[in-house]
């Protein structure tokens, strides 16, 4: 089973699960836990092959990797905990983890926050997943992942997500980066899929107006899905919940709120 953290709380009985992206870990939570954990029920996990689910014996996996097998990961932590309904926020690579857990397991999902999510693979992203594929076998990973970090988060004020992802990254093994890379070429198939299907679910899209990977889709996507939210926090860039916490914990906050 996936790595995983509790944070409980004496009274409520609402849980808030948290996922990370690709080469994170729960780490990139740490600004949300002091403000959270005062109304709900926290659960951080680890995803296969990273954070300290990578040192379990099993985090190297034999099959391919798919969104709907790593979603099942989360899904057998939460059986395990027997936690039967909770909101899910998710940042990046992990905006699609959760939200493809809406689809297979609706029932289980009280609402959904995207922090910098990824809605659609723009002409820049996929030229970049592009060369990612030439050379993933090629060249370490981490000089991959780096360029990733710095095309998606280039600016200044973007150093500390940028350092805190690519400091996670490291506890990944080449073999594993692969395998989570090769999940790319699932992405726009799957993200088409969702922009059709709206499920209705209470969802906030947080991103920020330096995001320039990945804004513009957001806000074509809720256009058609009636009860998606967006609000853009200024002078940020991808990683909203580490470069602005103040603001996305109010944010997020208000809105788990009216759906409690």
């Amino acid at each position: 089973m996936l790595y995983y953290k509790i944070f409980s709380h004496s009274v409520s009985k609402e849980w808030v699960v948290f996922i990370h992206g690709a080469g994170g870990s729960s780490a990139v939570w740490f600004k949300q836990l002091k403000d959270f954990r005062e109304k709900y029920n926290l659960l951080l996990i680890d995803l296969r092959g990273h954070g300290k689910s990578a040192d379990l014996p099993q985090a190297i996996y034999n099959e391919e990797y798919t969104f709907k097998g790593v979603t099942k990961d989360v899904i057998e932590v939460l059986d395990h905990l027997s936690i039967p309904t909770a909101h899910f926020m998710g940042v990046s690579l992990g905006t699609i983890i959760v939200r493809q857990l809406a689809e297979m397991e609706q029932w289980r999902v009280k609402s959904l926050v995207m922090a910098g999510a990824v809605t659609r693979l723009t002409i820049q992203s996929r030229i970049l997943v592009s060369l990612g594929s030439a050379f993933k076998r090629v060249i370490p990973y981490m000089w991959l992942y780096k360029l990733f970090a710095f095309v998606v988060l280039p600016r200044k004020q973007h150093a500390e997500s940028r350092n805190l992802f690519i400091r996670e990254a490291q506890k990944l093994c080449q073999k594993e980066f692969i395998r989570w890379f090769e999940l790319t070429k699932d992405i726009n198939p799957l993200l088409s899929y969702f922009k059709e299907s709206d499920l209705g679910i209470p969802t906030l899209y947080v991103m920020g107006d330096q995001d320039v990977m990945f804004l513009e889709p957001v806000k074509k996507i809720i256009k058609t899905h009636k009860n998606s939210v967006l609000k853009i926090l200024q002078k940020c860039g991808h990683v909203v919940n580490v470069e602005r916490p103040q603001e996305f914990n109010q944010i997020a906050l208000a809105f788990l709120q009216n759906h409690t």
